[in-house]
């Protein structure tokens, strides 16, 4: 069986048998303070004027803290939360079950909504803006009408694909925050806070490196202190330097700019098979036996934040910074760069 990637912001199962390292509270988030101050400024209002909070989306790449932002609302607000994903609801019955269950204020928390059924979009429609819900029971001459008036709650929506929302459901949430990825420095912090936590020993230097490595996501970083930790307490009697956390991340095969293994095949394939591109998404699916999915959704996002690959109207580019990082001389081919020397 194939490996999981370790530098993928998506939830693993190691992830969830690891201690929990989610902040309780605003003031323990670290990072997004353009999502953080605004949410905090409309949680407080709601609770001051005793009313549930205005339906919040969530969107961004995964592993940014979408989810552990529900739960900080849930917390701020005391009340409970019922979650939910997008594709786990096919039936209508199951929507129902959920709304009709939720306590006023409660958070109703939709992962991947953007993956939600359009018939069960449907029911969320006066679900949300009126907090009632129409149930068709029984077909044809003996069908009926049953009308349900919920409890008024706060439906969190959470998505990694925000374009992907039709408009009717994305213009009935009140507060839309886009989450993007960390700088080196708040990773720093969210390192060292996880190492606190985790009671591990770490400098400064060894935890910018991790940082450094982790593609601007918590939860990579996270994973990666982890086996930094396991390699220090085998390797090097427990102690974690720079020198350490290089030899570990080099040991999975993460280098210097957090790239692993499919992301350098997949410049390597631009470059050496392609000339550099432009080439088509089809194409390179087709030849490193990926899914178009896996490349536009998992590998792409962070090629593009870094500048390694770049989009074009005739498909994709890697770019001069992603030949000077695999150490390939530009050539002089159609759609090669060159230095200009």
């Amino acid at each position: 069986m194939a490996r999981e990637r370790l530098i993928t912001g998506e939830a693993q199962l190691e992830d969830e048998g690891a201690p929990s390292l989610r902040p309780d509270s605003l003031t323990e988030y670290i990072g997004q303070l353009e999502v953080v101050r605004p949410l905090h400024i409309a949680l407080e209002a709601a609770r001051q004027r005793a009313e549930p909070l205005e339906h919040v989306l969530l969107h961004g790449p995964p592993g940014l803290g979408k989810t552990t932002l529900a739960h900080i609302i849930r917390r701020h607000m005391d009340v409970n939360i019922v979650a939910a994903s997008g594709p786990a609801l096919k039936r209508a019955g199951d929507l129902m079950g959920l709304l009709t269950n939720l306590k006023q204020g409660d958070v109703f928390f939709i992962d991947e909504i953007h993956r939600l059924d359009p018939a069960i979009e449907e029911y969320l429609y006066p679900a949300m803006e009126d907090f009632v819900v129409d149930f068709v029971v029984d077909r044809g001459a003996s069908a009926r009408m049953l009308n349900f008036k919920l409890r008024r709650f706060t439906l969190v929506g959470a998505t990694t694909m925000a374009g992907l929302l039709t408009a009717p459901l994305r213009d009935r949430f009140g507060l839309v925050y886009r989450l993007n990825y960390y700088s080196p420095e708040d990773l720093r912090a969210v390192v060292l806070r996880s190492a606190r936590l985790l009671e591990i020993g770490i400098g400064e230097d060894a935890a910018s490196e991790i940082a450094r490595r982790a593609r601007g996501t918590p939860r990579v970083a996270n994973r990666l202190l982890r086996r930094v930790r396991d390699y220090a307490q085998v390797e090097a009697d427990g102690e974690i330097t720079h020198a350490v956390v290089d030899a570990a991340l080099r040991l999975e095969g993460i280098d210097e700019a957090g790239l692993d293994a499919l992301d350098r095949a997949l410049l390597r394939t631009i470059i050496d098979v392609y000339q550099g591109g432009p080439v088509g998404i089809e194409a390179l699916a087709a030849t490193l036996n990926e899914t178009q999915s896996t490349l536009v959704e998992v590998v792409e996002p962070y090629l593009l934040q870094i500048g390694f690959l770049a989009r074009t109207p005739g498909g994709r580019k890697a770019t001069l910074a992603a030949y000077q990082h695999l150490h390939v001389p530009p050539g002089t081919a159609p759609g090669q760069p060159s230095l200009g020397l």
